[in-house]
């Protein structure tokens, strides 16, 4: 068991895959900086100087609605979502294009090989 896990860890795809965890980790931590230093204070002077996340709260009962920082936290995954739309587009764009698979016959080209062969199998037929 443990020889496995050997190999399973060290396949290429795993480590890239860990490696894209935390970087993507690392990334939504920057973004979700950026969001609440920058862009909701920003937001706020067009809304006359209202604080996303503390501002927009309504209350039912007991319970708090924080409407405001789910909105906050909307915008983090949209930026996010965003510069990983961009990078995947340009990875796309460096990676050379995929060769055609070799075209063969068709399902049309075997249907009239058969009529073909039928045909001068009936003209071969002694009466």
């Amino acid at each position: 068991m443990i020889k496995e896990f050997k190999e399973f860890i060290s396949r290429g795809s795993v480590i890239d895959l860990a490696i894209g965890v935390l970087i993507g980790g690392a990334f939504n931590a920057v973004v979700a900086a950026l969001n609440t230093t920058l862009l909701s204070p920003l937001i706020g002077l067009f809304l006359g100087g209202v604080n996303l996340q503390n501002s927009l709260i309504f209350k039912v009962g007991s319970a708090q609605f924080k409407v405001g920082a789910f909105l906050q936290s909307a915008i983090t995954f949209l930026i996010t979502a965003f510069v990983i739309f961009l990078i995947v587009k340009a990875m796309n764009k460096l990676r050379p294009p995929k060769e055609a698979a070799p075209v063969g016959p068709t399902e049309t080209d075997y249907l009239k090989e058969i009529r073909d062969l039928l045909a001068t199998k009936e003209t071969n037929q002694p009466e």
